[in-house]
């Protein structure tokens, strides 16, 4: 794998910052430890209001949520690992075109609103920083900056208007913390989206009645962990998810022992094939 760039020598006043093999978030968003976060993008993605009506109104993730995502995914992955001149960018974009319609209270909602198709973007981005501060290594404060100006150049790939887009990471903080504290509501989508916290995850398609007896009782339980801990408190607090002092004791200790010495060591040194997705894999090998 190409070396990566050192945080020191990020320019501090950069507008943005290139992807591929040196950049950091071509390092984590194809991690295949990603899963270790549970659904917080899509989550925190159907919080907000108008993309999560058109979810409701537009998507399959009710009848079939695997096939929304094995249908959502691979362009973004696309879209990241490719190259400036050939990448799904401006498919991902064009895929939103008539994702629209009308809010309860009578406006009306696109997906390509910019504030609507940034925030999705924007959960994207918050996803990379906080699988890797919480599961792989603590960042610095020059690691944050520097997944944040690369993400600009992810976006700038869709060809969609900058408009909401904060022009460097600590103004993402800023527009990070108004919303979630101010934005975010419990959109029925969201709440449909981790409703298997409490009520067992349904049996995905493909998998036998019998099969998924014996693997559900192993299964729920983890997939709870994982969901419930991998949100933000203020999301827990707005979908009303239930989570203890000692769950979080007991969360902080597991993500610790993912960011120690040795098991990092153990990762870094296994095959590309268990580390990396197909779509990271692809982009190191063109490099």
């Amino acid at each position: 794998m190409t070396e990566l760039r050192e945080s020191s020598d990020v320019d501090a006043t950069a507008d943005a910052l290139p992807l591929g093999p040196q950049s950091l978030v071509w390092r984590y968003f194809g991690d295949n430890r990603m899963f270790l976060i549970g659904p917080r993008p899509a989550v925190l993605q159907n919080m907000l209001a108008e993309l999560g009506q058109g979810v409701l109104d537009h998507s399959v993730f009710f009848s079939d949520t695997s096939a929304r995502i094995k249908r959502s995914l691979p362009p973004i992955f696309r879209t990241v690992y490719g190259s400036d001149e050939d990448n799904a960018g401006r498919q991902v974009r064009d895929f939103h075109h008539q994702i629209k319609g009308e809010m309860p209270s009578g406006e009306r909602y696109h997906a390509l609103d910019p504030d609507t198709y940034f925030w999705a973007h924007a959960t994207f981005v918050e996803q990379v920083l906080y699988f890797a501060d919480t599961f792989v290594k603590r960042l610095t404060q020059a690691e944050k900056e520097q997944i944040y100006l690369e993400s600009k150049t992810w976006y700038r790939r869709y060809g969609v208007s900058e408009r909401p887009m904060p022009a460097n990471y600590q103004e993402f903080e800023k527009y990070w913390d108004h919303m979630m504290n101010e934005v975010m509501i419990a959109h029925p989508t969201a709440k449909y989206g981790v409703g298997y916290v409490t009520k067992g995850f349904p049996r995905p398609k493909g998998v036998s009645p019998f099969v998924w007896r014996l693997v559900s009782p192993v299964f729920n339980p983890i997939a709870a962990f994982l969901t419930t801990g991998g949100m933000p408190p203020r999301g827990r607090e707005l979908l009303g998810l239930p989570w203890t002092e000692r769950q979080e004791r007991r969360y902080q200790r597991f993500a610790a022992a993912w960011r120690s010495r040795p098991v990092n060591w153990l990762w870094d040194h296994l095959p590309m094939r268990v580390r990396y997705n197909g779509f990271a894999r692809g982009g190191y090998a063109r490099g």
